[in-house]
């Protein structure tokens, strides 16, 4: 039996016992749900590539069920990617991967890997959670951790942090940690994580305890303690400021005695034009470790925190700018600008969106970058965006 055979019968098992345990559970409205995806995508050509199209589809299911104090929660999740190019270099060419990064469990397969085939899946959510009272709650296991305070460029959130441009992201994926909650009050919280994780750096480990609470109109948190080995700090706010909410956030870390501070600052505002919602978010952030110019970019590319995965944008200073509008109660239109400010280079994502009903949702737009495209020598990459092809994709989702 394969590897990827063999994975899909340990995941279907733990789904089957967990479904069919003889504990008394507490009432819930379907024991397993889930949702469909497929996306069918054309790429343009790059200096690398011809043109070519994609489909690549997402299956999860999950279930949690709850045994008095102790509760189970599991996702399993399938991504089957079918490509005319084998070395699609397009912007949207890895979003069939299930989202993942430096996992220490081996809860991930491949059933199928060829050229212009893939097909992988993965226990995205595997753990057991134990509240004795109202107040403390421990969980161990794959499990999702998100403390990010604002909303598309998150430097303070130290777990798998995702794409600000990936258009299908519907969940965050899970790590493999110990976690601590305690509630002092209904409006703080005190969490500690503990996280083994493996990646192309190696075996390391993170132990982090933040604290979040309220003061006044504005929420606060911070964390500390040992993020791969380095020390670091964090601190994130977000509140009001007359019509607009304002969210901030910022992290402090020794890179083996170098320090250097990565910061975000937000707004968004929601108004209504013509009497429909707008949404207007802008944000900037500003990385130390990020790269200042287009021929940082291999120094950037050798570094621990990309081989980590650490990295949503690689420049040393980004705006993300998105507004979205709705049309209708059911048809909504949204444009992504996110921009490098250091080469000029940027990728813009008009997009609409429509509910086919309670749980069917259609959705479709183009990407494509503007900036610097043409490689030199000892430059292959002139600058972050140029190089992406245009894309255009339709996306059907179906939740049950």
């Amino acid at each position: 039996m394969t590897p990827g055979a063999r994975g899909l019968l340990v995941a279907t098992t733990i789904l089957a016992v967990a479904a069919l345990a003889p504990f008394p559970a507490h009432a819930q409205s379907s024991w397993l749900t889930g949702y469909l995806q497929t996306v069918p995508l054309f790429a343009g050509p790059t200096p690398f590539t011809d043109a070519s199209a994609s489909v690549f589809n997402r299956l999860r299911l999950t279930t949690e069920p709850v045994f008095g104090p102790f509760a189970v929660e599991i996702a399993y999740d399938h991504a089957l990617t079918v490509r005319q190019d084998a070395t699609d270099f397009s912007l949207l060419g890895g979003l069939g991967a299930v989202p993942a990064g430096g996992e220490w469990l081996d809860l991930q397969w491949s059933a199928v890997d060829r050229d212009h085939f893939q097909w992988l899946h993965r226990l995205d959510r595997l753990n057991v959670a134990w509240q004795p009272n109202d107040t403390v709650e421990v969980s161990v296991g794959r499990q999702a951790v998100s403390w990010g305070t604002t909303l598309f460029l998150t430097p303070a959130d130290p777990f798998i942090p995702f794409s600000p441009a990936d258009p299908f992201r519907v969940y965050r994926g899970g790590i493999d940690a110990a976690r601590a909650r305690i509630y002092p009050g209904p409006l703080s919280e005190i969490d500690v994580v503990f996280r083994p994780s493996r990646t192309l750096v190696g075996d390391e480990t993170t132990a982090l305890a933040r604290g979040l609470t309220t003061w006044r109109n504005w929420e606060v948190s911070g964390w500390g303690g040992s993020l791969y080995g380095d020390a670091a700090g964090a601190f994130g706010a977000a509140g009001g400021l007359g019509a607009w909410a304002i969210r901030f956030e910022a992290v402090v870390r020794d890179f083996q005695g170098e320090v250097t501070g990565r910061g975000t600052i937000g707004l968004d505002r929601r108004l209504s034009v013509y009497g429909r919602d707008m949404g207007l978010v802008v944000e900037y952030q500003h990385d130390g470790r990020g790269a200042a110019a287009p021929e940082d970019f291999f120094r950037l590319f050798q570094s621990p925190e990309f081989l980590r995965a650490e990295y949503q944008v690689y420049g040393r200073d980004e705006a993300a700018v998105q507004a979205s509008y709705q049309i209708h109660p059911l048809l909504s239109i949204a444009g992504l600008w996110l921009w490098n400010l250091n080469d000029r280079s940027a990728i813009v994502a008009p997009s609409f969106s429509y509910s086919a009903g309670d749980e069917t949702s259609i959705a479709g737009g183009v990407f494509f970058g503007v900036g610097a495209d043409t490689p030199a020598a000892g430059q292959i990459l002139p600058s972050a965006y140029g190089l992406l092809s245009a894309v255009g994709y339709v996306s059907l989702t179906w939740f049950f």
